[in-house]
């Protein structure tokens, strides 16, 4: 088991794949760098190599296919996932580190949003998408997370571990940060810096076609962690528009004694049982993801004793190594 494991997914990141390896070794030299080259057409893969990480490939396209298989293969104590564009220093890459290895967080997240990224980023719908999603995540959640789509974070064994990992593209970091929140694992924010990509370098992320995904993604899963609010407000909205279109019909008649639209008094009452029902599949949804949440405790203490063990069994290897 690494100490440390920096993990960099790439695709086509040849103009600056060799600079962050090399200031990722220069910022935690006692860190293992792992690249994954995801279908690059450049020479990625080949310089990350010469710069001296460990290259791997996941051939199935998509940033979460290319997490998912970084999260599989590698064990460590401590993750920190950053981007191959060079958009990061990593002056702040020991601090993301200490958080997880001495201060028991589950997730930090490298908050941009609060330093220079409106500044430095020069897609302006990407920075309303950033400000969008933070503000619908932590209203709908109730939590306090500075920066949502950021791929500079770090990670502990257990969150890792017990995280599953759906996404197949840029709707990961949603799915990451919702995960912890949901399984109330220890979430910290370090503010670091944002540069712009070096010039000739281009963004894989559509800002519409993404960005649809990505809320999309925040939807889903508030639907499946939230669900008696998620249908409870189907089935509020449900009542009130029944009740809108049935107000007139019991108002005339209280004054003549007649029903005037028999159709749409019916159609009313159908509306109102189908957000009773909505209301009901809620309650029922509730008590699964309670049930979920118990579960997940389980899984998440034998991960525990799983890690304790393999860093005793690192240790033994590392006695033997000295003593031969």
């Amino acid at each position: 088991m690494d100490k440390i494991a920096v993990l960099i997914p790439c695709y086509n990141e040849e103009q600056t794949i060799a600079k962050v390896v090399r200031d990722v070794r220069n910022a935690l030299p006692e860190a293992v760098v792992y690249v994954y080259d995801n279908n690059s057409k450049d020479r990625t893969a080949e310089l990350a190599a010469a710069s001296g990480a460990v290259v791997r490939h996941e051939y199935r396209q998509g940033k979460g296919n290319v997490i998912r298989r970084m999260f599989r293969e590698i064990d460590a104590e401590c993750y920190l996932m950053i981007d191959g564009d060079d958009t990061y220093p990593l002056d702040c890459a020991g601090e993301l580190v200490e958080k997880v290895l001495g201060h028991n967080a589950d997730m930090v997240v490298g908050d941009r949003l609060s330093s220079t990224y409106f500044t430095e980023n020069k897609r302006p719908f990407h920075n309303f998408g950033n400000s969008l999603m933070r503000t619908g995540i932590n209203r709908l959640f109730h939590t306090d997370i500075k920066d949502i789509m950021t791929g500079y974070r770090a990670f502990s064994y257990e969150f890792v571990k017990t995280f599953p990992v759906f996404s197949k593209g840029f709707e990961i970091e949603t799915e990451m940060t919702i995960h912890a929140v949901n399984y109330n694992m220890q979430v910290e924010n370090v503010v670091v810096e944002y540069r712009d990509r070096p010039e000739g370098s281009f963004s894989k992320l559509n800002t519409y076609s993404d960005g649809m995904k990505v809320v999309h993604k925040m939807l889903q899963l508030y639907r499946n962690y939230r669900p008696l609010r998620f249908f409870g407000m189907i089935g509020l909205f449900l009542t009130l528009l029944a009740a809108v279109f049935v107000a007139p019909i019991f108002a005339e008649y209280f004054r003549t004694g007649l029903v005037p639209r028999f159709p749409t008094l019916i159609v009313c009452g159908f509306i109102v049982l189908a957000g009773i029902q909505s209301f009901f599949s809620g309650m029922i949804l509730e008590v699964l993801a309670a049930k979920d949440k118990r579960d997940f405790e389980y899984r998440l203490a034998k991960i525990s004793v799983e890690k304790r063990r393999g860093m005793r069994d690192g240790c033994r290897d590392g006695e033997r190594g000295h003593s031969v």
